[in-house]
């Protein structure tokens, strides 16, 4: 069993029969209406939610340095104590996490659907992504010691053309865990494991067309290659929406897209 903090949702009256863990991104936490999951509430009227807050970001306990690796361990601790199983959702970092979690216990997956995730090393050879994987490698070596998270938070967003949000205390805590992460863009994620899963994986991600053309080109255009490259690799669907924030800016189509799947799941087994 772990010890991180997970949110329950469960709106069902007591009718779920089924689970799903959702695994937010940086800079955020588990029921964040920003970032992370709040727009996907509804769901809870059929499935029990439950909503993972990753070390060092919302309740969850303080790390040293944010892991990829120590997340994916959660992801497998909280699956082994939910009944049957559950889908598994992962955005961001928290996708990274949640391949490498579904990699090693598939046997606890029901579905596995990422939102934008952040492994960009298995489609290193793309053009795209191999330059954003050396400016990634060379901004976190240049990064200024002395950088304070509010600095870092501004630098995140506006330095991107994206409004900053307000620096609360729980922002400011999810920023500095962001600032001395190990990097999920470099995770060597195997997929051949995904890729003979018996469930089905779901790759969301957004157009990114309407994106500030710093964010577009310097993170939309890398998440958009590597994303097709995961998806054809492992046998992935594929769904694009408008925007660059698919559940956060489209939470109709996301949740639709979810419930779908896990439907079509639920109903065959």
């Amino acid at each position: 069993m772990t010890d991180i903090h997970v949110t329950v949702w469960d709106d069902s009256g007591g009718s779920a029969q089924v689970a799903a863990v959702f695994v937010h991104g940086v800079i955020s936490w588990g029921t964040d209406d920003r970032y992370g999951f709040g727009a996907q509430r509804p769901l809870a009227d059929s499935y029990r939610l439950l909503m993972v807050d990753r070390r060092g970001h919302g309740a969850s306990p303080d790390i040293d340095r944010t892991d990829y690796e120590v997340d994916a361990d959660d992801i497998v601790g909280l699956l082994t104590n939910v009944p049957g199983g559950a889908h598994l959702v992962g955005h961001s970092y928290g996708g990274v996490a949640a391949m490498l979690a579904a990699a090693r216990r598939p046997d606890l997956v029901r579905s596995l659907t990422l939102i934008q995730p952040g492994a960009l090393r298995p489609a290193a050879d793309h053009p795209v992504v191999a330059e954003a994987l050396r400016r990634s490698r060379q901004a976190t070596a240049e990064l200024p010691p002395d950088l304070s998270p509010e600095d870092y938070l501004r630098m995140s967003t506006e330095g991107l053309g994206l409004p900053m949000p307000e620096p609360t205390p729980e922002r400011l805590r999810a920023t500095r865990a962001a600032m001395r992460e190990r990097p999920c863009w470099d995770a060597d994620v195997p997929l051949q494991p995904l890729a003979d899963a018996s469930w089905p994986t779901l790759i969301i991600t957004g157009t990114w067309e309407d994106a500030p053309e710093a964010y577009r080109r310097y993170a939309g255009e890398p998440l958009l290659a590597a994303a097709d490259f995961i998806a054809d690799r492992i046998g992935a669907e594929r769904l694009r929406v408008p925007g660059f924030y698919p559940h956060t800016e489209q939470p109709a189509l996301i949740n639709d897209a979810l419930r779908d799947l896990w439907r079509r799941v639920d109903t065959a087994s």
